[in-house]
């Protein structure tokens, strides 16, 4: 079966009753329908956030396939819940780019999805398109003040580094010219598209602690310069007030399900290489509020997206997480290995063993942040059991528990174990700082 067969199998329960799952009562949830709503930020409740055990997963460095973050993200979720832990998985917003283009959809896969999947995938709830709306409001005042006679900034055009967007891979409007046609039509310049993911918007969006938060960092957008090198910013334009108005509704979060019907938040969706590569601050802060373990994820690999959330996000959210789940595959160590494309799927314990030195780096770097660590080998048909046994062998050498995740697969049930190995990562940190602070006190 598909993802898209498999996600359509299942009989969705509504929204009120994932809520539930979380102590929400139904008149806190602004419904987008049956299956989708949003949660207002008053839920978020700074006492809770302080116990709870966020656990971050990340990857070593993935292949052009990708190594299965949000589907290992998701199935840890599922695991922890079959295990009897009031867990969320919080996860960024898909981008319609990647989505149309060869990457695919970013719901999960195989048996570990958040559904509605297609909803998910094309406009959700809409904090996509309010985004554009906000960013593309802001360009249109630029273009408006320099044509100006009476309210003109004196900009100078040529130094207009804010671009317009939209969620779509359309690489002829990267750079082009507007203003043709006329005077009616503007001043003619200099301009381009960047995709959503990739705005200043979206990260700030991503990066706002509240709606106050959200309207001062708008206001502090840089635009460019005037002609006698005045630096200009969007709070000259009064720009941050209708931006700010825009974007009310997407800075909420947006509450799902699983496929095991266990609650999911999906809110954000900054792109990794370009801004901080993670769901909002506010998102994250939530699942922290409502659940006793919050599973969230950061882009590509440790070195990056693990980096951006720990030293940007955490940092200034003053988030502190208790462990670090870091996905590995087979085929990547392949990969990192020496193996040619072609042969990604080849089973070859040489070529695992070369690529360890991979993911052994990112766990290194891991260790220096003082977190839990635990591999999830994301499992796939074409993996050995003599690469597994290799690799489970190798990193216990070292101190780490690596354990098969086959939440693909088997959903909740095929990552039980790899809940456990978190929970028992997070309790002997927590075990280990007790007995610091014991010993500090004596």
């Amino acid at each position: 079966m598909t993802d898209l067969d498999i996600a359509q199998s299942v009989t969705l329960e509504h929204i009120n009753s994932i809520a539930s799952k979380l102590d929400i009562a139904q008149d806190d949830l602004e419904h987008y329908g049956k299956y989708k709503a949003k949660l207002p930020l008053r839920l978020i409740d700074d006492e809770k956030i302080i116990t709870n055990n966020l656990v971050l997963v990340t990857a070593l460095t993935p292949t052009p396939a990708g190594e299965g973050k949000t589907t290992v993200s998701i199935g840890l979720n599922e695991g922890l819940n079959h295990i009897g832990k009031k867990s969320v998985v919080v996860l960024r917003e898909p981008s319609l780019g990647p989505v149309f283009g060869i990457k695919g959809g970013a719901a999960g896969g195989g048996h570990s999805q958040v559904v509605p999947m297609e909803d998910i995938n094309l406009h959700f709830t809409g904090d996509f398109s309010a985004i554009e709306k906000a960013n593309n409001l802001l360009s249109a005042l630029i273009d408006n003040n320099i044509q100006s006679k009476t309210r003109n900034l004196n900009i100078d055009p040529r130094t207009i580094i804010w671009k317009r967007v939209m969620d779509m891979n359309d690489r002829a409007l990267r750079d082009i010219t507007i203003g043709l046609g006329g005077t009616g039509n503007g001043i003619p310049r200099q301009d381009g598209f960047n995709i959503t993911p990739a705005s200043e918007v979206m990260a700030i969006l991503c990066m706002a602690k509240d709606i106050s938060d959200l309207k001062e960092k708008l206001g502090n957008i840089f635009i460019g310069y005037t002609f006698d090198r005045k630096p200009i910013y969007a709070r000259d334009l009064n720009a941050e007030n209708a931006m700010t108005l825009l974007l009310k509704d997407a800075i909420k979060p947006n509450l799902v399900q699983t496929l095991e019907h266990n609650p999911a938040i999906i809110h954000g969706g900054p792109f990794a290489n370009i801004a901080q590569g993670t769901n909002t601050i506010i998102a994250t802060k939530m699942g922290m509020s409502l659940a006793d373990y919050t599973v969230t994820e950061a882009g590509f690999g440790a070195d990056l997206g693990a980096e951006k959330f720990l030293d940007i996000k955490c940092g200034y959210g003053n988030l502190k997480p208790k462990a670090v789940v870091i996905v590995a595959t087979i085929r990547a160590l392949r990969h990192h290995g020496g193996s040619p494309k072609d042969e990604y799927n080849t089973p070859s314990l040489e070529r695992v063993k070369h690529g360890f030195a991979n993911l052994e780096k990112h766990l290194e770097n891991m260790a220096k942040f003082g977190l839990g660590r635990v591999v999830a080998i994301n499992n796939f048909h074409t993996d050995s059991q003599e690469e597994i046994d290799w690799l489970i062998e190798k990193c216990a050498s070292i101190g780490v528990k690596a354990v098969l995740s086959k939440g693909w697969a088997e959903g909740g049930e095929g990552t039980a174990e790899l809940a456990n190995a978190v929970v028992d990562v997070i309790e002997k940190i927590l075990v280990a700082s007790n007995n610091c602070i014991t010993g500090m006190l004596q």
